[in-house]
């Protein structure tokens, strides 16, 4: 079949034409001659196919290169089911193009289908191809040597893993305690590690005996003698001495004068806390004096005297080690007391660093998550909420049910009810096919109800309505709003949507709980169609839930 759309604008008024008009005609002339119509072609590669099988809708349009086309996108093929839009193939030539295009088309389900006509759109202007009729057939199947089985009953389906944020619990907890393990490796390593000490730090760990004379040895090997640095040399000599006696001694020598420290050994001699001779005293005196010289007088003593010197400091330091009487067993004991408490004293702050710090993680993630997601959802992925991890599903469940079939999509698989109908209504129902589900907390649910009726007239949806709200409000519903509007699915088949709030009953609360609702309801001759949601009043993730279902509805009218 090929169709052809010509336009051609042409004015057939038998008013005067002026010479301005023929000139302007004639100069026009070029430019008409070059135009040329858009040509459009649409077929289809047959019009029979078997259940599942695919049928080519090839358009085919002939236009210039300046043209605008635009062919038809999404599932407007319906009752068919579009598979595959191929890649516009396009072929120019002399200033002109054609462009083809093909769609991929199948169906389900037996019988005879017409393609809607399809619009096409050349410059802004549409053009409306014809209608296709398409026969679609059942697969023979071969009864003699295939075996019938009888339809196997509803079985229970193992839950998938529980889900966190999203992700089975097993991996969540994998990332958890990846995080604690790299939590705990860096406390350790920046608060328990024993970390490698540099030269200095290993030499004042040293007591002060042994650190005083690797002091007194380095500056034996130092250079200030040969540089005339006797300054320089003096003060260390000194200083290694004093702060020596200061550890070791318990002695105040780093603020003193000589004279009130050789006063301060001369008492402590005497009363008998440090066995020092007289002559080591006076020794010490000397050199102090004599140090006392270089650096305030800036006398310049002989090379052979500053080496004496620092033997007579080094052995002043042997003495008073030996000078120093031992320690009691009551001092060796507080010394001991005093060291573990020392060391229970920094193990406790260890863990309360690390705490602090843990805590500062565990805050700025929570921090992090909420600025991004919101507190309620970081509260309720780490308390849990039902009707999230509904929403979260990772695999919904996309089926038909009952017949006429209702497809939806659902985060659970609706269960068949048993429905058992009052004697009036057998009269005039022939069957009933429901199914349902229910969260076990909250008000969520979702049903879906097929009716086929014994007369085959139009479906009532404001009596189905009004049955519905009567049958709520026998089971103790109070206050319910109602409003109406059409409802349209995706496929574009047209019906009635009921919704509003209210206070409704359930079964493991004996108080009302403020609830929502939404009835959709499809239907034609001699069939109702009904999809029904309840959700609990301020359940953001169920009015999600209940969106998303809402866009999955699909019904066949005939």
């Amino acid at each position: 079949m090929r169709q052809v759309f010509t336009h051609i604008n042409n004015n057939r008024s038998a008013t005067k034409r002026t010479p301005l008009f023929w000139l302007l005609a004639f100069c026009m002339l070029p430019f008409i001659g070059l135009a040329q119509e858009a040509t459009m072609a649409v077929s289809v590669d047959t019009t029979q196919i078997r259940i599942g099988e695919q049928i080519q809708y090839s358009f085919t349009v002939e236009a210039d290169t300046t043209d605008l086309v635009h062919f038809p996108e999404g599932q407007t093929f319906s009752p068919l089911e579009m598979v595959e839009a191929f890649t516009t193939d396009t072929v120019k030539a002399n200033g002109r193009m054609t462009l083809e295009k093909v769609y991929a088309l199948t169906q389900f389900d037996s019988g005879a289908y017409t393609i809607p006509p399809q619009r096409i759109q050349i410059n802004e202007k549409a053009f409306m191809t014809d209608s296709f009729r398409i026969a679609v057939g059942t697969v023979a199947v071969d009864t003699t040597t295939q075996k019938m089985y009888d339809i196997k009953g509803l079985q229970e389906v193992s839950k998938g893993p529980w889900r966190i944020w999203g992700l089975p619990w097993y991996i969540f907890f994998g990332i958890v305690l990846a995080v604690l393990a790299a939590l705990a490796f860096g406390i350790y390593y920046f608060f328990f590690r024993k970390k490698q000490l540099t030269e200095a730090e290993k030499e004042a760990l040293l007591p002060p005996y042994d650190r005083a004379l690797l002091e007194l040895k380095r500056l034996e090997n130092s250079r200030y003698i040969i540089q005339d640095e006797y300054k320089k040399y003096y003060s260390e000599l000194t200083d290694i001495v004093r702060s020596y006696l200061e550890e070791e001694v318990n002695v105040s020598a780093m603020e003193s004068t000589t004279d009130e420290l050789i006063t301060k050994l001369e008492m402590m001699a005497d009363a008998g806390s440090l066995d020092l001779e007289n002559d080591t005293i006076k020794q010490f005196k000397q050199v102090l004096q004599t140090a006392d010289l270089v650096k305030f007088a800036k006398r310049k003593p002989e090379s052979s005297v500053a080496e004496q010197d620092r033997k007579h400091i080094e052995h002043i330091v042997v003495k008073t080690k030996e000078a120093i009487p031992e320690p009691t067993e009551e001092e060796l004991q507080q010394t001991e007391a005093y060291l573990a408490e020392l060391a229970a004293k920094r193990r406790r702050n260890y863990w309360i660093y690390a705490g602090v710090a843990g805590l500062f993680l565990i805050l700025a993630g929570l921090g992090i998550a909420m600025a991004k997601y919101g507190a309620t959802y970081v509260k309720d992925t780490i308390l849990g909420h039902h009707t999230k991890e509904l929403l979260e599903e990772k695999d919904w469940v996309s089926s038909s049910y009952g017949f006429p079939p209702v497809h939806i999509s659902t985060p659970k698989v609706l269960v068949r009810q048993k429905v058992e109908l009052p004697a009036e209504a057998k009269a005039a129902i022939l069957d009933v096919n429901a199914f349902m589900y229910r969260s076990s907390v909250g008000l969520f649910t979702v049903g879906v109800i097929s009716n086929t009726y014994k007369a085959e007239t139009e479906p009532d949806f404001q009596g189905a309505i009004e049955g519905l709200l009567a049958e709520l409000e026998s089971k103790g519903a109070k206050n319910i709003t109602t409003k109406q509007d059409e409802f349209t699915t995706q496929a574009g088949v047209t019906g009635a949507k009921c919704y509003g709030s209210g206070k409704f009953a359930v079964p493991e609360s004996d108080e009302l709980i403020r609830g929502k609702y939404a009835v959709y309801l499809f239907g034609g001759k001699g069939f109702l169609q009904q999809v029904m949601i309840t959700w609990l009043d301020g359940d953001e993730y169920a009015e999600e839930i209940a969106k998303r279902i809402e866009g999955s509805i699909d019904v066949k009218t005939e």
